[in-house]
């Protein structure tokens, strides 16, 4: 079957880049970041979908759901890039968010263009992780029309998942399959059909919004502080600490104790100091509370 990429916004010449063979380095470099500006500004016209977006996910992981992303090339590795990030920083198991990519774990670091071509491929790799109507699908492809993608949605919307799909073009074929559609349309790449720049920065900050927005609707930002984050390492454990003493004005000796305490488990130390209640009592306003800080201290009449 023959593609023709000649309708899309992501595959078309741009006419301020014409030149950028031709200018000086920091000319060159001007161009990329001229660029670069429009993408922000592109994002913000999807805000809207974007927080529908981000309340279904939520919703999902109150009820046991998982947010699994899935793309090919740079938009499957922008996916898993999320998803790894979830577990250091909000304290979630690796199963809650996870990426998948057209190729496997070899796709991540070496290219396999060709496995995007697949429909089944993706099929395949939704069923290993036992995906279920509970979870959530976000389908990833600047084009809006790789089939590893498509297939995927499409087996999603077949048993009764949510699906997402985040492109950057407008009117594509996956807008028409997710039940929602989040389409920044950053234009031409300064390299005609390189997706990796303007696209994958679209991407990107979208991710950031459904994962980084999820988390906080269900408990795991106090104020802008991320309460659920693992001390596995030193910076870790410093960031633990200071977390406390900014949440709560203790010294640094009190936040060690009570972290020390609470096996560094960040959250119920806050909760411990602010409510001024035992390791018990807090780990019982926190499990009534479903994990959220200031539910909890509303509960202990603070």
């Amino acid at each position: 079957m023959k593609i023709d990429l000649s309708k899309l916004v992501t595959e078309k010449r741009n006419p301020n880049t014409v030149n950028i063979d031709k200018v000086s380095t920091l000319e060159m470099v001007t161009m990329i970041n001229n660029e670069d500006k429009l993408v922000a500004l592109a994002v913000e016209k999807e805000l809207e979908t974007i927080a529908k977006a981000v309340d279904v996910i939520a919703e999902a992981f109150e009820k046991g759901g998982r947010l699994i992303y899935s793309g090919a090339g740079t938009s499957g590795r922008l996916g898993i890039l999320d998803a790894s990030e979830c577990p250091p920083t909000y304290g979630v198991s690796a199963e809650l968010v996870q990426g998948i990519i057209a190729g496997g774990k070899e796709a991540i670091f070496k290219a396999k263009e060709g496995a995007e071509d697949s429909k089944e491929l993706c099929v395949e790799d939704l069923k290993a992780i036992d995906f279920s109507e509970k979870d959530v699908l976000v389908g990833l492809a600047a084009s809006g029309r790789t089939p590893y993608v498509i297939g995927g949605l499409e087996y999603a919307k077949e048993i009764g998942a949510a699906t997402v799909a985040v492109t950057c073009n407008p009117d594509s074929e996956l807008s028409h399959i997710a039940d929602l559609s989040i389409a920044p349309v950053v234009g031409p790449e300064v390299v005609t059909g390189s997706t990796r720049m303007k696209a994958g920065t679209a991407q990107k900050l979208v991710l950031n919004m459904l994962s980084t927005g999820a988390m906080i609707k269900t408990g795991k930002v106090f104020g802008n502080l991320m309460v659920d984050v693992r001390a596995t390492n030193k910076k870790l454990v410093e960031r633990a600490k200071g977390i406390v003493i900014e949440a709560t004005g203790a010294s640094r000796e009190a936040a060690e104790k009570v972290l020390e305490e609470t096996a560094y488990n960040v959250k119920l130390s806050i909760l411990m100091l602010l409510a001024e209640v035992s390791k018990e009592e807090g780990e019982k306003l926190l499990k009534d509370a479903n994990g959220h800080i200031s539910k909890a201290l509303k509960a202990a009449g603070k």
